[in-house]
């Protein structure tokens, strides 16, 4: 294999970056090219497929930098679905013009999605990144425990009915995914600022983050010591939610509850509004988890719960939301994620060169041996009808009385976090936050570099 192309797909994670480094640099070690496909699949679909070569002479390009957040070669949610045969076969055709011969994707479930059309002509692997920590499963049995059925508002859908009422750490495929720590990272901040502010008002805080139907960010969010977390996963219990709030206020005249976006009501309606329409990859619109629970507190700690508490304030001013939001999705990868983000990547590439087709590379952890890298096939995540579904926090990991991780949750996160930003990441913020600097010069984009790098299919 002399030439390979690398593409990155779906959101943006703080993770892409070391993904592609880790990538090319395993194939300067191989003597393979790699052209970086500029703006996911929708390069491929561009006639002119516009690409930047990562490693001349198999030296990886200055701008590929595994601390950078972000991806230099872009990214979008433009996808190819398999019934768009003509259009298949005039991408590879064109792959194979610029004599490519394997094709690495870097994203989650809908990547794969679009990496499955390709492949069927041409080989793919795939490199995985999530700052949901979703793409994967629980137990290797999961897809087979789906169902096909009508949800409480009458719309077709499926719904997993788990035999596994525990599960072993090691039985977890793709134990974390790049970006995913990083994220969590910027939550635990942000949790840990606004509880002060919560303490000198006497003041109740909701944070939502992000994680769509999975908890995981949430799971994590422990770290920053909310006083309680609600996940996507367990329908919300509102009388034993307030409750909790009650005795938690009562105690400590504070509190700071920690909200996935994607919470839903006993009838599986989403908590936030949940708008008709959808982003590109299909997913709908979730806004306003946490607004919805302010309003529903609002209204069950009236202004007597207040007055009698010799708090002078309405519910609505004694009781805000904050969204963590996009923050998480950007900056700088602390070191877990680099570093496993770049094995990954290097992974994808041994695939390709092994011959594999349509796999992924994935981190495994066993107790006794801590990280290794293995791979599976993309179809071991796809249930009966070939979907893949997003993985969900289990519910083993999550103490639902205590609205806090369970004890097998804890263990789960622990060798997540143990050691996940090094002595580097703080260094970087001690000489690179208040640089003087930064008050005279303007940001320099990386993309300004990457444009005078850009060729197109009639260049060759």
């Amino acid at each position: 294999m002399k030439r390979i192309a690398i593409l990155t797909a779906g959101g943006d994670t703080p993770a892409l970056n070391a993904t592609l480094y880790g990538a090319v640099e395993r194939a300067n070690q191989l003597n393979i090219e790699v052209y970086g496909i500029l703006k996911g699949f929708s390069g491929l679909i561009d006639e002119q497929v516009p690409h930047v070569v990562l490693n001349p002479l198999f030296s990886t390009i200055p701008e590929v930098d595994p601390c950078r957040g972000g991806t230099v070669i872009g990214a979008s949610r433009t996808y190819i679905s398999p019934d768009e045969r003509e259009l298949l076969k005039q991408i590879v055709q064109r792959l194979e013009k610029l004599q490519i011969e394997g094709v690495i994707c870097i994203g989650g479930d809908g990547t794969i999605s679009g990496m499955q059309a390709l492949c069927d002509l041409f080989p793919c692997t795939l490199s995985p990144k999530t700052i949901d920590n979703d793409l994967g499963l629980n137990y290797l049995e999961e897809p087979g425990e789906w169902r096909m059925q009508t949800n409480a508002m009458g719309k077709p859908g499926y719904e997993l009915h788990r035999e596994h009422a525990s599960i072993q750490l090691e039985e977890i495929v793709n134990y974390a995914t790049p970006g995913y720590a990083t994220a969590v990272y910027v939550a635990v901040e942000a949790i840990g600022r606004i509880r002060t502010t919560a303490e000198s008002h006497r003041r109740i805080a909701i944070v939502e983050v992000m994680g769509r139907h999975s908890g995981y960010i949430a799971l994590g969010a422990a770290y920053g010591q909310p006083d309680m977390i609600l996940l996507p996963e367990v329908p919300l219990d509102f009388g034993k939610c307030a409750e909790r709030v009650r005795e938690i206020y009562d105690r400590q005249q504070n509190v700071v509850i920690v909200i996935g976006e994607g919470i839903t009501d006993p009838d599986g309606r989403p908590l936030g509004a949940a708008h008709a329409s959808t982003d590109p990859a299909g997913n709908i619109l979730l806004e306003g988890a946490a607004e919805s629970l302010r309003k529903m507190l609002s209204a069950e700690l009236d202004a007597d719960f207040f007055r009698h508490r010799s708090r002078h304030e309405s519910p609505n001013q004694a009781i805000f939301t904050r969204k963590v939001g996009h923050t998480q999705r950007g900056g700088r990868p602390i070191r877990f994620d680099r570093f496993y983000a770049a094995q990954l990547g290097g992974k994808a590439v041994d695939l390709l060169q092994e011959g594999q087709n349509n796999s992924l590379s994935i981190l495994q952890y066993r107790d006794r041996e801590g990280f290794t890298l293995e791979s599976l096939h993309a179809n071991k995540l796809r249930d009966q009808w070939g979907r893949i579904h997003a993985r969900t926090v289990h519910p083993a990991f999550y103490d639902q009385n205590r609205f806090q991780p369970s004890r097998l949750g804890i263990d789960y996160l622990s060798p997540i976090f143990d050691n996940a930003i090094g002595s580097d990441d703080v260094e970087f913020i001690r000489t690179t936050f208040f640089d003087r600097g930064h008050l005279t010069s303007r940001y320099p984009s990386v993309t300004v570099d990457m444009q005078k790098r850009i060729r197109h299919l009639d260049d060759h």
